[in-house]
């Protein structure tokens, strides 16, 4: 439970990263949700991913809605800034927070609910603004707080646990990403952190919207036959478009092999990194050739997972406004008011 505190106390052979943090100093209180629910595997999924790259706590500012997917800020990185805003309404929120202060790592985690009914709203102009944000949306299909109703990204014929229907067309959230001008769109699956984490650490070293899918069954009331988010389905129908890595930047690392080939390359560490080419044709930073291998993938009744395109030189919304590089909320008396001859000139050349 929440009112219970974790032992401060970590066993002495637990491995610290470059701050000297172990992983139990990223973590947070004790969950509340249902026993295999994959949104706690999620929060795993973040854990790992703060630690390996050994990002400071404190820089962090998690936001969330209202849902069960927005409880899980509360289980991962107890010293982060974090922020339960209403309803749908988490996009809006993180906005104005990132235009206040854009030296933190700005987290959202939302829900299918939160995002694709009451938020979708929200989400479409966060992403075409190009906020810098790392946007998680934990998809399980259904209503897991008002006792499993459809959610608006179930699939048309997908069966509810009572062995109702779903009758209505769904929102595809990667999809719907791509068109708005995201720069950075991946799904993945909460069972599969080989996959997710690499894609949550690649989330975090981009600028600008970087939007997850992440398929995270809901145990209680959406992981039967006939329902399309459980994890015997996701697991039976998952295509998985690249395997993953994720390397600091550092000196450029170059290879050249062919398709089909399998190499080894040696990593600034001294580890071998082995690189097999698994799709020649899959190319991440095509925006139309993502958008339509995802129908193309759809229509054969298979889930795309993976990093689905990213645009390396991307430009946030600091960049679109021409903000200066100073937090604003530190900007002092002066620089917020330079004078009647400023404004004069401004209103001039609004004339």
């Amino acid at each position: 439970m929440t009112y219970i505190a974790k032992p401060r106390l970590h066993h002495p052979s637990l491995a610290c990263n470059a701050l000297g943090y172990t992983r139990r100093d990223y973590e947070g209180r004790v969950s509340t949700l249902c026993a295999g629910c994959g949104h706690d595997s999620i929060s795993a999924a973040i854990v790992r991913a703060c630690w390996e790259l050994a990002i400071e706590p404190h820089r962090v500012a998690k936001l969330s809605g209202i849902g069960c997917s927005s409880k899980t800020p509360d289980y991962f990185l107890s010293p982060s800034h974090g922020f339960n805003t209403v309803h749908g309404r988490m996009p809006s929120v993180l906005t104005g927070a990132n235009l206040a202060n854009r030296e933190l790592l700005y987290l959202g985690v939302s829900g299918d609910g939160d995002s694709a009914s009451i938020g979708i709203g929200q989400f479409v102009h966060a992403i075409r603004r190009g906020v810098n944000m790392v946007y998680i949306v934990e998809n399980n299909g259904v209503y897991g707080l008002t006792k499993g109703q459809f959610s608006a990204t179930a699939d048309a014929g997908s069966v509810s646990k009572k062995g109702v229907v779903n009758t209505d067309a769904p929102l595809d959230l990667v999809g719907l990403a791509l068109q708005l001008g995201a720069s950075f769109v991946g799904r993945s699956f909460s069972g599969d952190k080989e996959q997710l984490v690499p894609l949550i650490k690649g989330a975090i070293a981009h600028r600008g919207a970087a939007i997850l899918d992440v398929l995270s069954p809901c145990v209680t009331f959406n992981n039967h036959a006939g329902s399309t988010k459980s994890y015997d389905y996701v697991r039976e129908h998952n295509d998985s478009i690249n395997r993953l890595d994720f390397i600091e930047p550092r000196a450029e690392i170059t290879v050249d092999y062919a398709p089909g080939e399998l190499i080894e390359v040696a990593q600034h560490d001294g580890s071998l990194l082995r690189l097999r080419k698994l799709d020649a044709a899959y190319d991440p930073s095509d925006r139309v050739a993502a958008m339509n291998y995802l129908h193309e993938r759809q229509a054969a009744g298979e889930i795309v997972t993976g990093l689905l395109y990213v645009d390396e030189g991307a430009q946030d919304l600091h960049a679109h406004l021409k903000t200066v590089a100073t937090p604003l909320n530190t900007l002092d008396t002066a620089a917020l008011c330079p004078g009647a001859a400023a404004l004069d000139r401004i209103n001039a050349a609004l004339r």
